[in-house]
């Protein structure tokens, strides 16, 4: 995948835009947190998942890691978008994407 093909996916869950964060474009429901960025130049996104699912997405490919930080704790993994299919890609963004739908109408 590349990262127009990224960023033309996330953009296409309702409600979500995009804007500069730092050295990356980050992705968020508009008046809500943020639930993925995309480094453009390396190719990678990091996307919020829970700890648990972090650890089932981390287990489907070694393009796939926790962010190594305290944000990485908190469930935000690395996806080499280059080197991952797109169906698990899309299978985390909704993932994400639902979790801050979720909270938004809480």
């Amino acid at each position: 995948m590349t990262s127009a093909a990224f960023t033309k996916m996330v953009l296409s869950f309702d409600g979500t835009m995009n804007h500069s964060h730092f050295d990356r474009v980050a992705f968020k429901v508009v008046g809500k947190r943020i639930f993925a960025t995309l480094l453009e130049e390396k190719s990678l996104a990091n996307i919020k998942l829970s700890p648990s699912e972090q650890l089932i997405f981390c287990s489907m490919s070694k393009a796939i890691s926790p962010v190594p930080n305290k944000w990485g704790e908190q469930g935000w993994t690395t996806f080499e978008i280059k080197n991952v299919e797109n169906n698990i890609i899309l299978e985390a963004l909704n993932s994400a994407y639902q979790d801050i739908v979720k909270k938004k109408n809480a």
